[in-house]
């Protein structure tokens, strides 16, 4: 789930629009449609909110995209010819345009006014869709782990909107799966239910020294600060359970990297600021 600053500056622009269901119940609930109507009950409760939060997290993140991601220097993904199942195969500027990601996250340390985030476990999935110039984005689908506390669903939630500040197309809150998480500096492997419902694994590309090859200085959507992008091209990258009417997928060999990020309420509450000083 990579884009463009084309994009990312576009963001910051964009008024945070977050597209999350308000409800405790972890069955799966579209809160799609335009966009313009989805969520504004999080979106009033986040707007209103003044509770102070932070969120430290690292993603297991891969897309369909070849390695390194277009999207982070383009307004659209990559081109894919036939079904992308042949990683770079099919690539160019024929084809249809999509981005389709897997992120697996997990919070190394977090909170929410009084709720903690540390340890939590969740995954974003979904297609970025073919343009991205104006901020709105295909469809994406939030799965939790059973483990999460109802508190810590409506942080993630509302942290979401402003680390991804975009309009989806349609959004769900799935039903919850099991996620298994684990990395080290040459592997990363997540699964979403056992791997039946999504599975990302990654492997190190081997650069000049035993160290992972790391890109620095570049933005990772809304979040101010992060480690760089760690590049770990996927040996697999598939989301086999989706929502009505979207179709699974499943690449080989295309792009994937780890990242931890840093973002939290003192920076959102500057944004604003900063935007009104720069006109």
């Amino acid at each position: 789930m990579t884009r463009s600053l084309g994009l990312g500056a576009l963001g910051l622009l964009l008024s945070v629009c977050p597209l999350f269901a308000d409800t405790p119940n972890p069955e799966a609930k579209s809160v799609g449609g335009s966009g313009a109507s989805a969520g504004q009950a999080v979106a009033r409760t986040a707007a209103a909110s003044d509770a102070d939060w932070a969120m430290n997290a690292t993603i297991i993140e891969a897309c369909s995209c070849p390695m390194f991601c277009q999207c982070y220097f383009d307004t659209k993904p990559a081109a894919h010819g036939g079904s992308g199942h042949e990683g770079h195969s099919g690539h160019g500027e024929g084809g249809e345009h999509f981005c389709k990601f897997n992120n697996a996250f997990r919070v190394n340390a977090g909170h929410f006014g009084d709720t903690k985030l540390d340890g939590a476990k969740f995954w974003v999935g979904g297609d970025l869709g073919g343009d991205f110039s104006q901020g709105k984005m295909d469809w994406a689908v939030l799965t939790f782990d059973p483990a999460t506390t109802h508190p810590q669903r409506m942080a993630v939630k509302a942290i979401l909107a402003h680390l991804y500040p975009v309009q989806w197309g349609s959004f769900e809150v799935a039903a919850d799966q099991p996620i298994e998480w684990k990395a080290d500096k040459d592997r990363a492997v997540a699964r979403l239910g056992g791997g039946k419902a999504g599975e990302v694994r990654l492997k190190r590309w081997p650069g000049m020294t035993d160290q992972p090859i790391v890109i620095q200085n570049l933005k990772y959507w809304g979040a101010p600060r992060n480690d760089g992008f760690v590049l770990m091209p996927n040996e697999v990258e598939a989301l086999r359970k989706t929502p009505e009417g979207k179709q699974p997928f499943d690449f080989k060999g295309t792009n994937g990297f780890m990242i931890t990020f840093d973002i939290n309420s003192g920076d959102v509450s500057k944004a604003p600021q900063a935007s009104a000083a720069k006109n």
